[in-house]
Order: C-alpha cells, then sequence, then structure tokens
C-alpha cells in the first residue's frame, strides 16, 4: 500500500537521506521492515516564519514495490520519411514539437537560424566581451532558444496545458538531474542545460528526424492558403505537408515576414521595465532571515507584484545567485535578461521588474499596423542603445534610489553584467507611462519587502523580450492557421507561450494534433 506523507523539517534533516526515511515511517505508523521504498515526490521552502523550512511529500510504499516508468524515449520508433513537417526554429517549443511527432512517427525537419549549442557559445562571448552582435546566433537565437543560455528556470503555471511531468521526465532521460521532479521551482541552469538540448538533439536524428543549423527561413511556399514548405537564405526550397513555426519572441523579421506574405498576424500586449540587482546576502537577509544564509538552503528568491494605475508592475524571471546578459539580436540595440547556473553561486541576484504594455502605449506606432507593439519595443531598445554614448553593449544603469528621487548616479554599485554600465538617467529612455507605473509600483515593493529600497540595488535598462509583442492567431482546437492550411503558429513567437515548459507542452500539443491529420 502506498502512503503519502507531509514532512515538515529543518534544511539539515531534510538532507539527511535516513532522517527523512524514519520521519516518514513513524508518520505512517509502520516497522522499518514493511517499508520498501520511501520517494520523496515533492520539495519546496517555507521561508514565512523567521527560520525558514524545507516541506517534503513522500510516498511510502508499505508490503509493495514503488512503480517503475518506462523511459518514455524507449516508446520512440523510426519516423516515417513519407510523413514530414517542417519545424522552423530549434527551441523548446521546436524541439518538443520534435519529439512529439518521433514518437508517432512522423519525420521532423528542424531548421535552426542560429548554431548549434556549443558552437553558439563563441557568440555569446563575443556579445558579452566584444559588444559584437550576431544577428542569428546570439542568446536569443541559436539551438535551444532563449532558454538555453538564459537561466533554464522550469516553473510553469501552465497545468491545463498539458503533462507537465512528461516534459520534466524527458529533460531528465536527456540528462537533467532528477530534483526537476521534485522541486516546487525545478531549475537546470546554463551551465547544464545545452548538454541536455544536445541530447535531445541525438534522439531527433537517431530516430529518423532532421536537424539544420545556420537555416535562415527567408520565405514561404504558399499556394492557394496553403503552406508547402520553406526558402532558405541560400535559395534552397525544403518542402513537406506541414510547418510549425516556433521561432521564438525576437524573430522580428519572421513576423515581417508573415505580413508581407498575407499571413494573419496581431498585436499582443507585453510588458517593458529594467533589470533590477541586488547583492544576494541582502536577498538572504531579507527572506530567509540570515546573513550568512545556511549553506543548505539555496539563494533565495522573490516574487512581486502589485497593479498601478489599471497596469500589472511585477517582477519576471528572477535569477537567483545569477547574471544578467546581454540579450540584443541586432547591432544598435540594448536588451537584457537574467540567468543562472546551476549552483546559484554568483553574489548577485536580480530580476526583471516591468510594467504591462498594451495598445494605448503604442497609439504613436499604430501607421505600423499589426507590428505596431514590435515597433514600439523596438524603438525604445534602440534609445536604450543610443543613451550609452559609446556605441558599446554598455547598459544604461541607475541606483534604484537615485530613480525614485530622479537624480543621476553619481557612482553605481558593482553588476554581473559582464560588458558593464554607464550611469544615465532612465526617466530619459522609457517611456513615460511606465516610468510613472514603475515607479509607483517600486515604492509599494519597498513597503512589502523591507530593505528592497537601498542604494546597493542597481536598475539596468532594458528589460524589454519578456513575450512575444505579436500573436499569429490559429483555431483553437486544430492549432492550425486560421486562414493558410498547413501552418501551426506554436510557443512563445505565435504569443502562445510564456517559458521553456510552456513552450515545450505548447510544441507538444501542436505535433498531437498535426499527427492526427497525416
Amino acid at each position: 500500500m502506498k502512503h503519502i506523507v507531509e514532512l515538515v523539517l529543518t534544511p539539515a534533516q531534510a538532507a539527511d537521506v535516513a532522517y527523512v526515511r524514519m520521519q516518514a515511517m513513524a508518520e505512517v505508523g509502520v516497522a522499518e521492515a514493511d517499508v520498501r521504498a520511501v520517494v520523496q515526490n515533492r520539495r519546496s521552502i517555507d521561508a514565512r516564519a523567521r527560520t525558514p523550512r524545507i516541506r517534503l511529500q513522500c510516498e511510502v510504499y508499505v508490503h509493495e514495490e514503488p512503480p517503475v516508468d518506462v523511459p518514455i524515449t524507449s516508446t520512440y520508433r523510426d519516423a516515417d520519411p513519407s510523413k514530414r513537417v517542417i519545424i522552423v526554429g530549434a527551441g523548446p517549443a521546436g524541439y518538443f514539437a520534435a519529439l512529439e511527432l518521433i514518437e508517432h512517427g512522423i519525420t521532423p525537419i528542424v531548421l535552426d537560424r542560429g548554431k548549434d549549442v556549443r558552437t553558439r557559445r563563441r557568440d555569446l562571448r563575443a556579445i558579452q566581451q566584444d559588444g559584437v552582435v550576431n544577428e542569428h546566433s546570439n542568446y536569443c537565437f541559436g539551438e535551444g532558444g532563449a532558454g538555453t543560455y538564459s537561466d533554464g528556470k522550469l516553473y510553469t503555471r501552465s497545468h491545463k496545458r498539458g503533462s507537465i511531468a512528461k516534459v520534466l521526465r524527458l529533460l531528465v532521460e536527456h540528462g537533467a538531474t532528477r530534483d526537476i521532479l521534485v522541486d516546487a521551482h525545478p531549475h537546470i541552469g546554463s551551465n547544464k542545460l545545452w548538454l541536455v538540448v544536445q541530447e535531445i538533439r541525438e534522439t531527433i536524428r537517431r530516430h529518423g528526424g532532421e536537424v539544420h543549423f545556420d537555416a535562415y527561413v527567408t520565405d514561404f511556399l504558399l499556394a492557394n492558403d496553403r503552406i508547402h514548405g520553406v526558402v532558405l537564405d541560400n535559395g534552397t526550397e525544403m518542402t513537406a505537408q506541414a510547418v510549425i513555426l516556433a521561432t521564438g519572441h525576437s524573430a522580428r523579421d519572421i513576423f515581417r515576414l508573415c505580413v508581407r506574405r498575407g499571413i494573419d498576424v496581431e498585436t499582443k500586449p507585453f510588458a517593458l521595465g529594467v533589470r533590477i540587482e541586488h547583492p544576494q546576502p541582502l536577498i538572504d537577509e531579507i527572506q530567509y532571515h540570515q546573513r550568512p544564509r545556511d549553506p543548505l538552503l539555496p539563494a533565495s528568491s522573490y516574487s512581486l507584484v502589485c497593479q498601478v494605475a489599471d497596469r500589472g508592475v511585477f517582477s519576471f524571471c528572477m535569477c537567483p545567485g545569477g547574471l544578467i546578459v546581454p540579450s540584443a539580436t541586432a547591432p544598435g540595440e540594448i536588451v537584457v535578461n537574467g540567468m543562472s547556473m546551476s549552483r546559484r553561486d554568483s553574489p548577485f541576484a536580480n530580476s526583471g521588474t516591468v510594467v504591462a504594455v498594451d495598445e494605448d502605449d503604442w497609439v504613436d506606432h499604430r501607421d505600423h499596423g499589426v507590428l505596431a507593439a514590435l515597433e514600439y519595443q523596438a524603438q525604445v531598445e534602440r534609445a536604450t542603445f543610443a543613451a550609452n554614448g559609446d556605441g558599446s553593449q554598455r547598459a544604461p544603469a541607475q541606483r534604484l534610489t537615485d530613480f525614485l528621487d530622479r537624480r543621476v548616479s553619481t557612482s553605481l554599485p558593482a553588476t554581473s553584467y559582464i560588458p558593464g554600465h554607464v550611469s544615465v538617467d532612465l526617466h530619459g529612455i522609457l517611456p513615460v507611462p511606465v516610468l510613472k507605473r514603475l515607479e509607483a509600483g517600486i515604492r509599494q515593493f519597498g513597503s512589502s519587502m523591507r530593505g528592497y529600497l537601498t542604494s546597493e540595488a542597481v536598475m539596468v535598462a532594458v528589460e524589454s523580450r519578456t513575450s512575444s509583442p505579436v500573436r499569429i492567431p490559429r483555431d483553437r482546437t486544430t492549432y492550425e492557421h486560421i486562414r493558410i492550411r498547413g501552418l501551426y503558429p506554436c510557443g512563445e513567437g505565435a504569443g502562445y507561450a510564456g517559458g521553456i515548459v510552456s513552450a515545450a507542452l505548447d510544441g507538444q500539443n501542436v505535433a498531437l494534433r498535426l499527427s492526427q491529420t497525416l
């Protein structure tokens, strides 16, 4: 018989496997001889009290063995070469769509404009150290998509969209630690996720799928409101029975191509703001009431949200023990994002702090039609680049307290952002409606999180790629484009996901529906 028990332990107790087993058996009230296994299936941190506790949910198996999970990949069979689906984009939406197609015997042809995940790292170094932006290989573009080198956080609220457990199990089967199956806020880390992505690629190829890099799509093969394939920048035409468009939220050229070729696109609200970076020990002290923190506790995080003038102001993609990274996808713009390594051992904690924006904000760009939100986003990024004054990737920055007092910072605290920062009054960069709400929201955060408002914190501009500024409309049942047959918009770029797991779920769902038509 299986019993489920809840334990509340100190970090030291929770780290002691033998102690956890003993406490779980005591909760059930059974002798050790009768217990076949104690399995932890949920772990979270409760820091509401003065002393943090670890909450564990355990399954205690009495007089029976725990079930053995059959690997999902063991059920894959070689794909049918006569059934071909082109997938544009090798991010989580694209790769998990490919895995799902293989599961149904269909051949995925994955095309990515960027480089393979290992080679891509050279271009990340180039933008970090030299300020050189490769438009096809950067923190947003390349194998694995934007999530590969911007943290690998796997938390999602998309529980109704599909099997999160299946996504996590597939990641484990490709090399991720089993901790992601247990932790309430699972995380892989940028130093490890790229290896998982590499293994997924090999699984796709091993079962008959194809993965092509430096494969930049510049046109679609369309006839009679149906897509038949794509055209690459070298003139190569590739055909298939269907095309899954999984390009990610920064593929502005693809959005423009859709408009040019008469494929329906809609504007979509997104969020805009900055990265705010604190010393990690300060956040630990606020959240855990410890300085230094217990070494058995992970770097602490936070989640903040409020309403200001009918708009949400909220923290986004919080990276404890993390780094701020340059995420521009073209020369002449500055965009920042956050990431953490698996150990989350940086002395800094950063989080996007953003304001929801909608059609009222980009009204001055309405002459761009359905791409008005995109152009508004791009204008802010160009203004941020121009503000640093030297054409580099140094980011405009301001002490948090100076921002609220509306004065230029005479000095800036140390930062994790490798290209460096330059003191700039951010009131001259961000749109006024965003600025006003950001100021009011930060003051509210300071009231709810004592110690948050400090001169030790620095604001770094601009956090603008929170989600796609467009949506490519599709049928709610079939996931096919509302007008172009055979085209399946998918993932973050199409406006249907917001993170690694939700994008992977969307990729699986799209591929499942598509497989039923071939």
